[in-house]
């Protein structure tokens, strides 16, 4: 195989982004994550202004650091916390482990606290953007959502946490999840371009399958 990875790689990683522009809105969702900047992203919409409630969500998941010793919504809060954020502006879903149970688990807590928030903007890692967006949209429909994530180049993405091996691995599973989800009710559907599909298939041929659901 003469396949170059890095460019295959970054076909699917702009693909994955959604290219939401950003405007004010009721409240800010973080999904949690072993990415403290997706934290940082969150935290500094809401200090530029641009809701008046953060709300992180996330427990602990299959790639949550062994060295944290708490769920990733209370990780992310401290972050934002240390950033500026009034506690009192933060609301904290700590026991979900997958991007369904993100939602599902943040409206029920916001329904606890009297809250019906309309317009969300949505914090992910850049390469599970698109996943994110067809789930949410899956589960509620009628919300207006923008979809964003850290301002960070694909070959600057990697850190100490994140391998570029196991970033292309997630990317390629994410992929996968968008084409397969739809027929089993956890997504809407997205196209998926030839040529991207292509690349999916390039790094499967390479041996990028550890995030790969197996039929």
């Amino acid at each position: 195989m003469s396949f170059n990875i890095n460019e295959l790689a970054k076909k699917i990683w702009d693909y994955h982004h959604v290219h939401h522009k950003l405007e004010k809105v009721d409240c800010i969702l973080a999904l949690g994550s072993n990415d403290l900047r997706v934290a940082e992203r969150g935290a500094r919409l809401f200090l530029d202004g641009l809701a008046p409630l953060l709300i992180f969500s996330g427990g602990v998941g299959k790639l949550t650091p062994a060295s944290w010793n708490k769920p990733e919504a209370e990780m992310f809060a401290d972050v934002a916390i240390k950033m500026g954020v009034p506690k009192d502006k933060i609301l904290i879903e700590n026991k979900s482990t997958n991007t369904g149970e993100n939602i599902l688990f943040t409206m029920d807590l916001l329904k606890e606290k009297g809250l019906n928030p309309e317009s969300f903007i949505v914090v992910q890692k850049p390469y599970m953007e698109r996943r994110s967006f067809a789930t949410f949209k899956k589960h509620l429909p009628d919300k207006k959502l923008i979809v964003t994530s850290p301002q960070i180049s694909f070959d600057n993405y990697p850190n100490e946490m994140l391998s570029k091996d196991m970033i292309i691995n997630i990317m390629v599973g994410d992929l996968q999840r968008i084409k397969i989800y739809p027929a089993k009710g956890f997504q809407i559907p997205q196209d998926i371009p030839d040529d991207v599909w292509s690349a999916y298939e390039k790094l499967v041929k390479a041996g990028y399958t550890e995030h790969i659901v197996k039929n």
